[in-house]
């Protein structure tokens, strides 16, 4: 039996058929294999749960078919390479006893190139999850067959080179990805302008700082505490078009608080009431460090829509934490809706500032009045200072400023100014 392969078989005899079906099969198991560990192997774990969880229907059961299978890759990468190998070395032999040496080089570097290494790479490439989930239970079987062997060199591939690590996507990636995968590149994404933006700008929301969106404490619109609603204030309060405006003691810088523009429905300019007799609502502090995304946290908790930003650095810190400031718990008030007479025991005052302030007025006779009022509606709350030597106002942020940040909507605004600019002068 064994002179029956030592000896060159004859060409189309009994025994050359025999060897070129032999060489036939071994082929196409190397060609299976071949492809296999370039199909399976193609796939990560994040890929395929993926697959699992979002894709359509036959390929959520073709990438659950083989999760299990690439789990462990170093024992499906040893099996296949291993059952290829012995495959093409089976090959080998069979072609030398059927044609000549020169010609079994030839037909190894051409044919069997061909036939076992570039086409079935080239079709798993591109239906390997189909390929890969249709011979699911060949690889198992393969697996058994040479855990003995597969299994002892896999474990020191593992050590070696350390176990697969799932590759997640940074942050950085993940928006070229996405922008990748816009209608506008061209690529056969599905996205549009639209929604890569908003991606984008989530992603970019934690690297983004309040002093990446806050509007410059300069180009801020805000109200001295000593100033009077009269016929100007209230004009220029209207044409502003704010819900919310800042009111700053002494100096631009020192917000003690902000103040409702709807609460001015009860106000009357004849009365020329004093600002530091409204109701003043504390506002949160927050660092110019802070990423954008802890701050929308906040604004969700609908505490406040605004928030003053402070310098952080030198001694700009607090004395609790040693950090820069940050939204505080409780910050909500009730509104005093009883602005006809501003000399009211009614009215509330919710800032130690404003409080200081009113003594540095002249006003602690009224000050004493109502802490000694036992059914005042509420007590002087014991609120931080907002003393200039402490914290240095930079600017003010808002939650649309925090929106636009996230929905990428800056420029558009910016270009539709320029282009209304643009008409105004051309007309």
């Amino acid at each position: 039996m064994s002179s029956y392969f030592e000896e060159r078989a004859p060409c189309c005899g009994t025994h050359f058929w025999i060897l070129l079906s032999m060489c036939s099969a071994f082929v196409l198991f190397a060609a299976i294999t071949s492809g296999l560990s370039l199909g399976l192997l193609s796939f990560s774990q994040v890929d395929l749960e993926v697959l699992v969880k979002a894709g359509q229907p036959k390929i959520q059961k073709n990438a659950a078919k083989i999760m299990s299978i690439v789990k462990n890759e170093h024992l499906l990468l040893c099996t296949l390479l291993i059952a290829k190998s012995m495959a093409l070395e089976g090959v080998s032999v069979f072609l030398e006893k059927m044609f000549p040496e020169w010609l079994s080089v030839l037909i190894a570097a051409t044919i069997l190139g061909l036939t076992a290494e570039i086409i079935p790479q080239a079709l798993c490439s591109q239906y390997g999850l189909s390929v890969g989930a249709a011979m699911s239970p060949f690889v198992r079987v393969l697996m058994m067959v040479f855990f003995p062997i597969a299994y002892p060199l896999s474990k020191l591939l593992d050590w070696l080179f350390g176990k697969g690590h799932t590759a997640l996507l940074g942050r950085a990636e993940l928006k070229t990805l996405v922008h990748l995968h816009a209608i506008e590149a061209g690529k056969g994404g599905e996205l549009s302008l639209h929604e890569t933006r908003i991606i984008a700008g989530a992603l970019d929301l934690t690297q983004k700082t309040a002093k990446d969106a806050m509007t410059p404490i300069s180009e801020t619109f805000s109200l001295d505490i000593n100033s009077k609603l009269d016929m100007h204030t209230m004009g220029l309060i209207m044409s502003i078009g704010h819900s919310r405006i800042p009111v700053y003691s002494g100096k631009q810088t020192n917000i003690v608080g902000i103040i409702l523009v709807k609460n001015l429905i009860f106000c009357h300019h004849e009365d020329e009431m004093p600002i530091k007799f409204m109701t003043i609502r504390r506002v949160p502090r927050v660092g110019e460090d802070w990423p954008l995304y802890d701050i929308l946290n906040q604004f969700k908790k609908g505490q406040s829509h605004m928030a003053v930003v402070l310098k952080c650095g030198g001694n700009i810190r607090t004395a609790a934490t040693g950090h820069c400031p940050s939204f505080e718990p409780g910050d909500h008030f009730r509104i005093s809706t009883d602005a006809s007479n501003w000399h009211s025991q009614e009215t509330e005052y919710y800032s130690a500032t404003l409080k200081s302030v009113m003594h540095r007025e002249g006003d602690s006779d009224l000050l004493q009045r109502r802490s000694e009022q036992p059914d005042a509606s509420s007590s002087f709350e014991n609120l931080e200072s907002l003393s200039t030597e402490v914290e240095e106002v930079i600017g003010i942020i808002t939650l649309e400023d925090v929106m636009e940040e996230l929905l990428q909507i800056y420029w558009m605004k910016l270009i539709n100014m320029l282009m209304s600019i643009k008409i105004s002068e051309s007309n």
